[in-house]
């Protein structure tokens, strides 16, 4: 059985059923046929950054994108320091 997709437009509208309309998870859980929890995730998501909310499958915040291509230069740096650590261990071998 293949996983069900929701599409951002989807959760932003199932949002504000519960927020704006007032309408219980429970009941729009029934409605929108969405387990409880994942409406109660989409509404928590939602509240702490509306903006950048539901960014797509694929997608990064900003920030994400920006922590991504940290760990990548880190990831390199380090394997420069260890060939050059390699390096130097080498060169000192010869010179005694």
């Amino acid at each position: 059985m293949r996983r069900r997709q929701f599409g951002r437009e989807f959760k932003i509208e199932a949002v504000r059923l519960i927020k704006d309309r007032g309408v219980s998870v429970a009941q729009a859980s029934r409605d929108l046929d969405v387990h409880e929890n994942q409406l109660r995730k989409w509404v928590k998501l939602f509240s702490a950054d509306p903006a950048q909310a539901f960014p797509g499958h694929g997608q990064m915040k900003p920030e994400q994108l920006e922590i991504e291509k940290l760990r990548r230069e880190v990831a390199k740096l380090k394997a420069e320091r260890d060939i050059l650590k390699k390096a130097a261990a080498y060169f000192a071998k010869d010179v005694t």
